[in-house]
């Protein structure tokens, strides 16, 4: 077994690190397009609030439960589906965490945070060109998240890009995620899977080094970068 295929076999399981899925950390809110009385809107309330922190604490079949509840008394509840979908997936159910994204586009358009999950979890299933898709339309959206969901959107179309193949289209995406945040050491570290692959073993070997630079123990770069060197010599 060469060097070079053990490498190889190392970026496949480390391509997608720093990839997580975000959740809503709005509360439940009361409105709604259906009318729910008084009682039951508070009943949805307490689910809500209480699936939420169980969620944050990482209790996420309990979550689970809460969120059928919530969403039972609240077939809207946007949040609430996207959610659910985060504490799927954090169980290994990824088509599952789908399904509940798929609702919260469905009752939320322009809702980015869900397409950004969503493409982590067709990532995770192998699709890349449908989790291409959906980063670059939470990019393109880029409203109700902030900055630091924008360059976690850019990074994981880059590990989409990269697993597909297109090197440099990952590496254009990994450069806008440094450009967001310029500490952002998996983007460096992807970067340099690329450009090594581009056969830039030079630029490979810098960006390894960022990353062990902002991360001294970062194992996957440390050899990303040896390999590159013996590639050079």
């Amino acid at each position: 077994m060469s060097w070079r295929f053990l490498f190889l076999v190392a970026l496949t399981f480390s391509v997608s690190l720093g990839k997580e899925p975000l959740f809503s950390h709005a509360e439940p809110v009361a409105q709604s397009s259906i009318q729910v009385i008084p009682k039951l809107a508070q009943i949805y309330l307490d689910y809500g609030r209480r699936a939420w922190e169980k969620l944050s604490r990482g209790d996420n079949q309990e979550a689970i439960f809460d969120y059928n509840e919530a969403i039972r008394l609240k077939p809207d509840y946007t949040d609430g589906y996207l959610n659910r979908g985060l504490a799927k997936y954090n169980l290994g159910d990824k088509k599952g965490s789908i399904n509940d994204y798929n609702e919260s586009i469905l009752l939320k358009f322009d809702y980015a945070l869900a397409y950004y999950n969503r493409g982590i979890s067709k990532s995770d299933l192998g699709d890349n060109q449908g989790a291409i898709s959906d980063y670059s339309k939470a990019i393109k959206i880029n409203r109700n998240w902030g900055t630091r969901s924008l360059d976690n959107a850019y990074y994981g179309r880059g590990v989409a890009k990269y697993n597909s193949g297109d090197n440099q289209g990952a590496i254009a995406d990994y450069n806008q995620a440094i450009k967001i945040k310029y500490t952002y050491v998996d983007a460096y570290y992807g970067r340099g899977n690329a450009k090594y692959l581009l056969g830039d073993n030079q630029g490979a070997i810098a960006d390894y080094n960022e990353s062990i630079r902002l991360k001294s123990d970062y194992a996957y770069a440390y050899y990303g970068r040896a390999i590159a060197i013996r590639s050079e010599s």
